[in-house]
């Protein structure tokens, strides 16, 4: 969400021509907000001032900071800055702010270099034919916050952090698979795998990729990964460096004036708060003006359209990658082997059949969800990958049908009982779904849960604090 009043004013000044085309998108695009978007916004307001075509130089930035403080209000608050041990996307967010991947991804998901000189390709040698080599060239002349120089044995360090499995990483699944990654020189990087890797980029690229520090690192490693004070205090290479930092609630950063992108970035300062719930956060952006940005407003479409009307901001939509789904377990989660529920020993009772899987999928209400509850905010999909549009496959589709979802369950071993729920040698067809505390997420709960029971499963349903 943008600023309302903020955002007309940009507007009327290139309207009146006190502010150039240009320099509009350049305020847009330090915002964070695409130039696509940008065009449309000033299309939106200002016709006539976006009939110009852009140009890449309109979005370059001409100085660092000078933009005052920017506002963040995440729902689910941050609990560490470290993202190889994040717990969700949260802390994803608020350690990228500190530290930096060799590359991301742009909007139309082209990979751009960030900690990296170039982008590895076939042409200039970073790309090896038979696919089992990568070798990563990295920028010269980049300093770590605390003024140590960053080099390639910070990469190789990050792989052997992240691929150890007794430090417990999130992005282990990410960097495991790595044959090896070798120091050419200060440099230079060299990633092999043991086979032929179309997804090389996985590694050391946009959230997963974030380096971290060798010299502050290196005696926290495996088990002891979790006790590094680093973790709370990072120390990175980005264009903002930390100066406080409360897990549940807040962060706060301050403007790297060493950092190696040249007039960047715009902001002297960001505030990430966390916590509460999504309508407050909607609030505090569209209603009292509190403020500047709010993130994933899961807030029912009749309440956020309300909230929009008090003028203090705008909702802005763009298709991408966070796709409400349900997870299915593949595990028993009401059986103990050794100590542990949900083991990989012991597969679930039945949600690794695919027919059951199917019945799933066709009980789902996905347009009902998507249209009354998220507004123009939702779309219904069968797919994972909806952005960018060239990435989303038009050869799916996906439908709604209780009836045809009892169907399939009847074509397997689990018939219904007296009460209607299904059982199989004395087993009840139960499962426990769980979701964080939200409206429009208790909503589709119910909505799931309905027609599950009518197909004969019996669905408990659970909800926890979005902060948990």
């Amino acid at each position: 969400m943008l600023d309302e009043k903020a955002l007309r004013e940009w507007v009327r000044s290139v309207t009146r021509g006190e502010t150039s085309r240009r320099d509009f998108l350049r305020t847009m695009a330090a915002l964070g907000v695409a130039g696509p978007l940008a065009n449309s916004l000033l299309a939106a307001y200002a016709p006539a001032a976006a009939q110009t075509k852009a140009s890449a130089d309109d979005f370059m930035p001409t100085k660092r900071g000078g933009g005052g403080k920017l506002k963040l209000l995440w729902w689910q608050a941050p609990t560490t800055l470290n993202v190889h041990l994040a717990s969700g996307g949260k802390d994803y967010d608020a350690s990228r702010v500190v530290y930096e991947p060799l590359a991301a991804l742009d909007g139309d998901a082209n990979l751009v270099p960030i900690l990296a000189a170039e982008i590895p390709s076939l042409a200039n040698g970073g790309l090896s034919k038979d696919g089992t080599t990568v070798t990563w060239r990295l920028k010269k002349g980049v300093q770590w916050h605390d003024g140590k120089p960053f080099t390639a044995d910070d990469v190789v360090f990050t792989w052997e952090f992240a691929a150890d499995p007794a430090t417990g990483a999130v992005t282990h699944r990410t960097y495991k698979n790595i044959k090896r990654v070798e120091k050419i020189d200060d440099h230079t990087v060299q990633v092999v795998f043991p086979e032929p890797t179309a997804y090389w980029f996985d590694a050391f690229v946009a959230g997963r990729g974030q380096i971290i520090p060798k010299h502050l690192f290196k005696d926290y490693t495996g088990d002891k990964s979790r006790n590094a004070p680093y973790n709370h205090k990072p120390v990175g290479t980005g264009p903002y460096k930390i100066v406080e930092f409360k897990p549940g609630d807040v962060v706060r950063y301050t403007i790297n004036p060493d950092y190696h992108v040249p007039n960047r970035p715009f902001f002297d300062a960001v505030d990430m708060k966390g916590g509460g719930d999504a309508t407050s956060a909607a609030r505090a952006v569209l209603q009292t003006g509190d403020f500047d940005y709010a993130w994933n407003m899961q807030v029912e479409k009749n309440v956020l359209e309300r909230l929009e009307r008090g003028g203090k901001g705008r909702v802005v939509v763009w298709p991408g990658r966070l796709i409400e789904h349900i997870q299915v377990n593949f595990t028993d989660p009401w059986t103990e082997v050794d100590g542990e529920r949900s083991s990989i020993k012991v597969p679930h009772p039945f949600q690794t059949e695919e027919l059951i899987r199917a019945a799933y999928a066709k009980a789902v209400d996905r347009r009902t969800v998507a249209e009354q509850f998220y507004g123009r905010a939702g779309q219904a999909s069968s797919n994972f990958i909806v952005a960018p549009p060239r990435y989303a496959s038009p050869n799916t589709s996906w439908e709604f049908d209780v009836e045809k979802a009892a169907a399939l369950l009847d074509q397997t071993e689990w018939k219904r009982g007296s009460d209607g729920i299904r059982v199989k040698d004395g087993k009840r067809m139960k499962v426990v779904y769980q979701t964080s505390i939200n409206s429009t997420r208790q909503k589709t709960q119910a909505i799931v849960k309905k027609a599950f029971e009518k197909i004969g499963i019996e669905v408990e349903i659970k909800a926890v604090k979005a902060g948990i």
